[in-house]
């Protein structure tokens, strides 16, 4: 205690910004960094969740290496993060950029956009593989059924079924990427647009050279954001192909559900925990190129 007193309001200050803060540190350590550091451990061995660990050294990671399922569902799991965040990032920024203009149902219009974000992903998924059905139970199929249109095997084609669970996993997280931009969009001074149009200049130059350069901290949230999202969807998946997650063929099962069913389906956690070291390389390499981009914008 009285080392205590003999401290500067410096120091104490500094003592009980630390004490306050060794709770949620200590919750991060365990929850966080402990899981971590086991699943490196576990995938140096071989367990079955029942019996004992035995060290395999890198025998997981060059079964990995030699498995051709992994790496379509390597190749998934990027398709799912390529084509997913531009797709994202653009439909979110027109829809933002209108609906920052409009003043008609402005609140309503925004609450149906973040609607979907809000609900359920397993209810949209099961909501949207109705869609998906044969015609007379599909809503998709009926409508081109009575235009004359034949139907589109939406989840049992291996060419199709990618972009079909990949359509409700943008239109789910739309409604959070729409808020995000309209506060980027209202955060840039409108002194800027106002200057533009003393100037006479156009809409395009305007949107090129004033609001795209200034929302770009917010382009780069958005698009870390969405890519962390995208590599690790698993619940659209799971529940549009439950019959045979992530079938036809492999052809849209990520890397996640991977995890899943090796770890709780084949109760192989040692190769289960090498997968989960490979994607927490993948987040890491993305979270790193963030903090690079957000340096290079603040320089």
């Amino acid at each position: 205690m009285s080392a205590y007193k003999n401290l500067s309001i410096r120091q104490k200050q500094i003592v009980w910004a630390w004490l306050f803060l060794a709770i949620p540190v200590l919750f991060y350590v365990v929850i966080r960094f402990y899981p971590t550091g086991t699943a490196f451990v576990i995938s140096f061995q071989e367990w079955n969740l029942l019996g004992k660990r035995t060290w395999t050294g890198l025998e997981n990671y060059e079964k990995l290496w030699n498995d051709p399922v992994f790496w379509k569902v390597f190749r998934n799991t990027f398709a799912y993060l390529l084509l997913g965040t531009p797709v994202s990032l653009v439909i979110s920024f027109v829809i933002a950029y209108h609906l920052d203009k409009t003043r008609f149902l402005h609140g309503f219009l925004r609450m149906l956009y973040f609607l979907p974000f809000m609900t359920s992903a397993v209810a949209m998924a099961w909501v949207w593989r109705w869609f998906y059905q044969p015609v007379p139970i599909g809503l998709f199929n009926n409508m081109l059924a009575s235009i004359g249109i034949p139907q589109i095997e939406f989840l049992n084609s291996t060419t199709n079924a990618l972009p079909s669970i990949l359509a409700p996993a943008i239109w789910a997280g739309l409604g959070f990427q729409v808020i995000i931009f309209m506060a980027g969009l209202r955060a840039i001074p409108v002194s800027y647009y106002e200057a533009a149009k003393i100037d006479g200049v156009g809409w395009w130059t305007v949107l090129t050279r004033i609001t795209l350069p200034l929302l770009k901290p917010t382009i780069v949230f958005i698009v870390v954001f969405s890519s962390i999202g995208f590599l690790r969807i698993f619940d659209h998946v799971f529940n549009m192909t439950t019959n045979n997650p992530g079938g036809p063929l492999n052809s849209t099962k990520p890397l996640v559900l991977m995890i899943y069913e090796t770890a709780f389906s084949s109760f192989d956690m040692g190769y289960a925990a090498a997968q989960t070291v490979v994607l927490f390389l993948i987040l890491l390499v993305v979270s790193l190129l963030q903090l690079w981009i957000l340096k290079g914008d603040n320089t």
